[in-house]
């Protein structure tokens, strides 16, 4: 125990240290920071990150406008999911995409600031009581092209952590991305549909045959990315396809 604190002091002093001589300060609110256990941000704005509340879509996730959605009818889905139903089983979406996470996001993702993994994985891991046994976890792949690039995959990055936590083995070399695409950022439902079609494959189909898989990636914005993945995994023979986000666009 007394070790454990030791350790836990000369880790804080450390970080204060090293704060002191190359000052940080906070990405959402620019205080400095000094002893703050969330790399990058400090605790009172970490600590306003929420859940979304309300009723939503038992496929799909979205959040209803009323919160009576659900009264009447526990299985009542979207609209979308009604009219184009997803390859996908369920999928799971804790948070909004706001301030501060959105920075968290973006510095992990864009700026190589691998550090905050391991808080944003944190997040995702209270969202992980609901969902089905699975046998497999997979991220949402990069194409080589982009991945040179990054040099790393943020969605492998937390899928990686997610599965030490729940003893789950990490899948990530049979779902491949097959060509470069555009990013998705601002293109519209029918544009985000063509620009991923056919651009996903599986190396391996033995290696999940009949397997449930849990999908990992950080942000959903219309679910065309993990609905392409799971419509792949599906027809190459996978059983069951989840997905889990950090964070949502409303």
């Amino acid at each position: 125990m007394r070790l454990h604190a030791f350790i836990r002091h000369t880790r804080e002093l450390s970080q204060k240290l090293s704060h002191a001589l190359l000052p940080v300060t906070c990405a959402h609110c620019s205080v400095p920071l000094w002893g703050d256990p969330i790399p990058f941000f400090c605790q009172p704005c970490w600590n306003t990150i929420h859940t979304l509340s309300g009723p939503k879509c038992p496929r799909c996730n979205l959040p209803f406008a009323s919160p009576f959605a659900l009264q009447h009818n526990p299985q009542h889905y979207c609209h979308s999911c009604r009219t184009r139903p997803p390859a996908f089983s369920q999928a799971w979406t804790p948070y909004p995409y706001q301030s501060p996470l959105k920075e968290a996001i973006g510095l992990l993702k864009y700026y190589g600031k691998i550090s905050l993994a391991d808080p944003l994985t944190r997040l995702m891991i209270n969202t992980l009581k609901a969902i089905p046994p699975i046998d497999l976890i997979m991220p949402v792949p990069l194409h080589a092209t982009r991945l040179r690039t990054r040099e790393y995959n943020q969605a492998l990055l937390l899928a990686h952590r997610l599965s030490a936590h729940i003893d789950i083995p990490l899948n990530y070399r049979t779902l491949i991305r097959t060509r470069e695409t555009t990013p998705q950022t601002g293109l519209s439902r029918h544009d985000r549909l063509k620009n991923l079609r056919r651009c996903f494959a599986v190396t391996s189909p033995q290696a999940i045959t009949e397997k449930n898989i849990l999908l990992i990636d950080d942000v959903f914005t219309t679910g065309t990315t993990v609905n392409e993945c799971a419509k792949t995994l599906r027809k190459a023979g996978s059983g069951n396809v989840y997905v889990v986000t950090l964070a949502r666009i409303l």
